[in-house]
Formats: C-alpha cells, structure tokens, sequence
C-alpha cells in the first residue's frame, strides 16, 4: 500500500514561474526608499524579500495613505471596493502623483 502526501495549496503554490527571479534590480535606492501619502505606487513583487502582498494584487497600482512602522499602506481598487495593503517600500514602485 503506498501512501502520498496531500500537496500543498498555499498562497505561493504554482507562482514559481510568475515570480521567478526578480525582474528588476534591486538597489540600496530602492531599499531604503521613501514615499509620501498621496504618492501613486505600483506593487511589483520581489520575492526575496520579506513582507510581501498576496501575488493576486501584482502589477495593480494605488495610493499610499499611511504608513505604518517601516511599510506603507497603499489603498487599491479591486473591482467596486476599496482594499488597503500593508507593504514594505521594497515591493513598491513611484508610477506618479495622485490627483
């Protein structure tokens, strides 16, 4: 009789090739990055870092509102309703200013 392992089905189960290697180079800049409430930011995902948002919300862009402790929290559209994220700057990218 020969028993198998239940897969898991957890939030990063087969995202290995959409995430793979980060797209773009990540710098001291980047790390220690600083945004200002009302700035309009895109999430773009570094998978070797910690703090990273749910890959659902990948490439979708919002406003930041707050900030809370080193991380910001930047409000998005997802479909009718308002949902705000808790994201460190390094899974941010500047897109411009909010009007």
């Amino acid at each position: 009789m020969v028993i198998f392992m239940k897969r898991s089905r957890g939030k990063m189960s087969k995202r290995s090739r959409l995430l793979g290697a980060a797209k773009r180079l990540v710098t001291v800049a980047s790390l220690t990055s600083s945004y200002m409430v009302g700035d309009r930011v895109a999430i773009d995902s570094q998978s070797k870092f910690p703090g990273m948002p749910h890959p659902r919300y990948r490439g979708r862009t919002g406003v930041i509102v707050d900030t809370r402790g080193k991380a910001y929290v930047v409000q998005i559209r997802d479909g009718n309703m308002l949902k705000e994220l808790i994201v460190p700057p390094v899974h941010l990218r500047l897109v411009g200013k909010a009007q």
